[in-house]
């Protein structure tokens, strides 16, 4: 409704629009009862694709509200542009109706809600607009919550069930966002077997679907049903979905399954979590398509997070160093530094001191020369995030002692080291070590080491 605003006329309806959104509720009432006069002033379309729209959008109610509104859309055939557009109107009051019947049904005695409100929810749940459907999807959890667990034995069970296979994505992926939530809201005598028998062939078509969101939004909960289902129901049925999840195509299905394993974990434990998952990461970590293995590497510290320092060193430490040398992309590599550093921020400088660091100096005296500047690019990511004492005591003397390799593209990123961890490093280290061995780079045969020689001396005020 933002053009609203941009027409002087239109004023009394931008004002009558703030109205409807007031917390007062009799102000919201009175702006709802001259709806009329904004539909004659927007015109039949800007009232269909505008007006309406925002109504079923904005207005989540009080009752009084909501039958005020029913009232006057009841009234709105002419002013949406008669009989041939009248579905838009019937369209905007099922939502309400949706909406209402949720607000209804917590108030109501058990004994009423089958004869008074279920009618019209179930009607709702199969409805011809995908809109309602998608409400009811959205509201599912609270309607749960208001009837009580009978009726959701008898029939949100077999609603939920349609929901999750609704042949709209946008009802599908809102179903699937509540699956953990109605499993866990679902009566204690019989969960598990509602579960098993009724839910989780619908998640299994669904591990699979051709929409990404609704994929997306099922990776979001999924991990939570092992808490609920137990260690052997998670092993034989769940661990599978997981697996086919992390190998999705879509990087957010692959990132919600990394970011909640955690859970997992706690049911299942970490050998077997190890045993099941953890092969298909290092598959990925792997994979011939560079974008894959850079999708992991991304991954690694959000991982390493939820698995633990000791489970990482065992499992993970060497595939980290692996990338650190992948000669398919310069990306991966890049990343794969970036990735070092985000792990030392999660576990310390002391875990970088006795596990990464020897490794990372290691590689300084390759025959490669790529891996001997990979060496500096660690370095460069890993100074400040080690301090100044590590970084001084263990990576500056490899620094100098590359200053001499017999690669010039070596030398002189030897010099750019030198003008990155300058920073980290104290002013008497700067004067009497950093500064002779600039000074030797800034008189180089080569033009390349020379210039960056000059500017790292320019940059840390050593001339």
């Amino acid at each position: 409704m933002a053009g609203a605003d941009s027409d002087d006329s239109l004023y009394p309806i931008a004002v009558l629009i703030d109205e409807l959104r007031n917390e007062d509720v009799q102000l919201r009432l009175n702006s709802i009862k001259k709806l009329s006069t904004i539909a004659l002033a927007l015109g039949v379309e800007r009232t269909r694709t505008e007006l309406l729209p925002f109504l079923t959008d904005t207005i989540y109610d009080e009752d009084e509200v909501l039958l005020a509104l029913a009232e006057q859309l009841g009234n709105f055939t002419m002013l949406v542009g008669g009989p041939e557009y009248v579905h838009c109107l019937l369209d905007s009051v099922r939502l309400l109706a949706v909406e209402a019947g949720v607000s209804i049904a917590t108030l109501l005695p058990q004994e009423d809600l089958e004869a008074l409100v279920m009618p019209t929810l179930r009607q709702a749940a199969e409805d011809k607009s995908w809109r309602v459907r998608y409400m009811v999807a959205d509201k599912f959890s609270d309607l749960q919550k208001a009837v009580g667990p009978e009726i959701t034995k008898n029939d949100l069970v077999p609603a939920f069930q349609n929901l999750l296979k609704d042949c709209e994505a946008e009802v599908r992926a809102a179903a699937a966002n509540k699956v953990k939530e109605f499993c866990e809201n679902l009566p204690e005598d019989s969960r598990e077997t509602i579960i098993m028998t009724h839910i989780l062939p619908c998640v299994k078509e669904l591990v699979s679907d051709t929409n990404q969101h609704v994929k997306s939004a099922l990776a979001s909960v999924i991990m939570g049903l092992s808490t609920i289902l137990g260690k052997d129901n998670t092993i034989e049925h769940l661990l599978p979905l997981f697996l086919a999840q992390l190998k999705d195509e879509c990087p957010e299905v692959r990132l919600n399954i990394i970011s909640n394993l955690d859970c997992v974990n706690e049911v299942i434990g970490i050998r077997q979590l190890s045993q099941s998952l953890l092969p298909a990461i290092v598959e990925l970590a792997e994979d011939a398509k560079w974008r894959v293995r850079l999708a992991i590497i991304e991954y690694m510290p959000l991982l390493a997070g939820q698995l633990g320092v000791e489970f990482f060193d065992e499992k993970l430490n060497s595939l980290c160093m692996a990338w650190l040398v992948d000669h398919g992309s310069c990306y991966n590599v890049e990343a794969a530094t970036c990735n070092l550093m985000k792990l030392v921020e999660k576990f310390g400088a002391e875990w970088a001191q006795n596990t990464i660091v020897p490794k990372v100096l290691g590689m300084a005296n390759d025959p490669n020369y790529l891996h001997r500047m990979t060496t500096l690019f660690c370095i460069n990511a890993l100074s400040e995030v080690c301090g100044q004492e590590i970084t001084t005591k263990h990576m500056l003397p490899v620094v100098f002692k590359m200053s001499n390799d017999q690669v010039a593209n070596v030398r002189f990123n030897v010099a750019k080291s030198l003008q990155k961890i300058g920073p980290v490093l104290d002013s008497n280290c700067l004067q009497t070590e950093v500064k002779p061995v600039l000074e030797k780079l800034a008189s180089d045969q080569d033009m390349d080491v020379k210039y960056f020689a000059q500017e790292a001396i320019s940059v840390l005020s050593l001339a």
